[in-house]
């Protein structure tokens, strides 16, 4: 029997009930509404303070900027989906999604580990920091997680649109997403869970065990400090980011790493709702929050705005 791919696949909304839709129409508009306006504070904040200029804040900028795009591109989704009871998305827009949710979502991965060195270097080696983690260092590290990130979702996708469908063309989720497509693919998809398990687990684990690995340091250091004054100053520069790191990874290794069996459209809605949705719009105010220094320069750039005398 011939198999050819379908022209579109049909996106669920999160719930079937029609009294639902509104509210949660609403109630998420609010929520990419905020991530907006918190990525866009957090980002005005940084560029127009000059003592916001270091290795630490420009990699914060580039990150909250990732948080942003990778937000965007699951949001208009759902909430197309909220409106319609269900959303009409084309074959290649769909990979074209996959392709731009992985970009961000590995640059995001990358990102928190290179600002994992960043506060290793800033602690453990606070006389070498500024030699270290200089300005072409900081470019660097940029460009080389924007790229590895660009190869693992291109890849990713060109893996994932060789697929052959038949039949079913709805898939049970809010966006489009690599597992669900294996789970209503009719061919064998052994090679692409082999992938994931290999190719993208290298790509996870290299940058969580290198966050792991410079947070060992960072403790081992802080111990070694004899005032629990200065333990907890020295320490709380690296809240924010702990924070961050622990909510996104976390959920990340629950929505991929695991056999296909324990596939459940349900809660993987839940946890992709918690970290493409949830935690975007909570970095900008838990870096905000935890930050004195941010907090400093927000207070000044409202002042100035409100009273410029």
């Amino acid at each position: 029997m011939n198999i050819t791919p379908p022209t579109e696949f049909f996106l669920f909304s999160l719930s079937d009930a029609p009294a639902l839709r509104l509210p949660l129409f609403i109630c998420f508009l609010l929520i990419y509404l905020v991530t907006i306006s918190g990525n866009a504070m957090l980002l005005s904040v940084i560029a127009l303070n000059p003592r916001l200029q270091s290795p630490m804040y420009q990699l914060l900028r580039i990150f909250s900027l990732t948080d942003f795009s990778f937000s965007s591109t699951t949001v208009p989704s759902m909430l197309s989906t909220m409106l319609h009871q269900e959303a009409i998305i084309s074959l290649p827009s769909c990979i074209t999604q996959i392709f731009f949710f992985h970009t961000f979502g590995n640059s995001e991965n990358l990102l928190l580990s290179a600002m994992a060195y960043d506060r290793y270097v800033a602690i453990c080696h606070p006389l070498r920091y500024s030699a270290i983690m200089n300005r072409h260092t900081c470019v660097t590290i940029c460009s080389v997680c924007c790229v590895c990130a660009f190869l693992h979702a291109f890849l990713h996708a060109i893996v994932t649109s060789r697929l052959d469908f038949h039949h079913q063309e709805h898939i049970p989720h809010f966006f489009c997403d690599i597992p669900p497509l294996l789970e209503i693919s009719s061919s064998d998809t052994t090679f692409n869970q082999l992938l994931i398990f290999t190719e993208g687990s290298l790509v996870a684990l290299v940058p969580s065990s290198l966050t792991v690995l410079s947070y060992v340091r960072i403790i081992i250091s802080i111990l070694r400090i004899r005032s629990s004054t200065g333990r907890r100053k020295t320490f709380s520069t690296c809240y924010s980011h702990l924070t961050i790191v622990i909510l996104f990874y976390s959920t990340v290794i629950f929505m991929y790493f695991r056999p296909s069996s324990f596939y459940s459209p349900t809660y993987d809605r839940v946890i992709s709702i918690v970290y493409s949705v949830i935690i975007p719009m909570l970095n900008p105010f838990i870096y905000s929050l935890r930050n004195k220094e941010i907090k400093s320069a927000l207070r000044k750039m409202i002042s100035i705005r409100f009273h410029p005398n």
